[in-house]
């Protein structure tokens, strides 16, 4: 992204101008060397000309640019005397950088290709992983951002998604263990179970425990493969918004941060974690609990990763977002809304993380807006 984010700024009304700066350099060395007394001779400096062009141009530009310096130099050095010239030595020296020059500006074309290649794969993966959603779908406002704590990876453990369906809406949030492919691989086998079982189970606690039975043999299956899955697991928060009670949210808390409630009258927390992360629960015999928790028309459900309340500042200090929103909200609020409470945490979290962020992290925003497109209608 950041070379993608350099070729913008060198563009002007989609052409390149990358090559006005190499260009500028050449032609002010040689008006310097011609304007200035023998005994400053710089015409040798041209050399930087193609380098120069070599960090911010195409391969031809930068063979050009070295071309042009060396035709540059002869007709700049022979226009002195010959006891000033600079002479045989300089010439290679420019002709020669010219040359590396070149040579440089293909190593970096084809690696930055190679990595634009990596980033458009990895971009790939988090639009299957983490898959975009239309606007209220299934009669929720919705908003999220996700943001990785590698910015060339892009994507990690971190999952959310909306599942409408016959018996209602059904909302995923969660963050794997761990990093890397192995924890993108979870989250995917997680949210594939999501998407078919919110939509056919009509039991929120059948979708929940068909959650861990899905981690479970991922986790059995990753071990057959060698990997080193067996300890893995996921926290998450599943709701339910039952279509015969609009005022309601059903929830199951697998071990992960809780919910707030953020409305125009304040902020209030969901039921804690009291069901054990993915993965874990063959350690108890009970199945996880399923909370019926009131919620207002109004009320704006926040759910984050430990991304977010596990970012710290410089002193040490963990982000505390519920007391940094009750104060915003108590000021501002329309707040609650929630492509703006999630910008806030957002900014809230690099501003004291300083941008450095630990951990991947996800913060992501709901709230009712009336019966879905298909909520409570679609039969299988």
């Amino acid at each position: 992204m950041e070379y993608r984010r350099r070729r913008q700024l060198l563009r002007v009304r989609g052409r390149s101008i990358a090559w006005v700066l190499p260009l500028l350099l050449l032609a002010a060395i040689a008006l310097l060397d011609v304007n200035t007394p023998e005994r400053f001779r710089i015409i040798s400096w041209i050399v930087l000309v193609p380098g120069i062009a070599a960090a911010i141009c195409g391969v031809w530009t930068t063979a050009a640019f070295g071309v042009v310096s060396v035709v540059t130099y002869v007709a700049v050095d022979s226009a002195w005397p010959g006891e000033y010239q600079a002479g045989l030595a300089d010439f290679i020296l420019v002709a020669l950088g010219g040359a590396l020059a070149t040579l440089a500006s293909a190593v970096r074309v084809r690696r930055e290709r190679e990595r634009l290649h990596i980033l458009d794969i990895a971009e790939t993966t988090r639009r299957t992983v983490l898959r975009p959603l239309p606007p209220n779908w299934a009669g929720l406002e919705h908003a999220g951002v996700y943001l990785a704590a590698d910015v060339d990876a892009r994507v990690g453990g971190d999952f959310y998604d909306i599942q409408p369906g016959p018996y209602g809406t059904r909302v995923l949030v969660g963050d794997v263990q761990g990093k890397g492919l192995g924890a993108v691989e979870a989250a995917a086998a997680l949210l594939g179970t999501f998407r078919e079982a919110g939509y056919h189970e009509a039991d929120l606690l059948t979708v929940a425990e068909r959650l861990e039975v899905r981690m479970h043999r991922h986790r059995l299956h990753s071990a057959a493969l060698g990997h080193d899955d067996a300890d893995r697991f996921a926290t998450a928060v599943l709701l339910g918004y039952p279509p015969d009670d609009p005022d309601t949210v059903e929830l199951v808390n697998f071990g992960h941060e809780p919910p707030l409630a953020v409305g125009p009258h304040g902020l209030r927390a969901l039921p804690d974690a009291d069901g054990l992360p993915l993965g874990l629960g063959d350690l108890v015999d009970e199945p996880p609990r399923v909370h019926r928790v009131p919620l207002g028309h109004e009320e704006t459900l926040l759910l984050m990763t430990d991304g977010v309340t596990e970012a710290r500042d410089r002193a040490g200090e963990f982000y505390e977002p519920g007391r940094e929103l009750a104060r915003a909200v108590a000021a501002d609020p329309g707040l609650a809304e929630p492509r703006r409470l999630v910008r806030r945490v957002r900014d809230g979290v690099l501003r004291h993380s300083r941008g450095h962020l630990a951990d991947d992290t996800t913060v992501f925003a709901m709230r009712r807006v009336g019966e879905g497109p298909v909520q409570g209608r679609l039969r299988s």
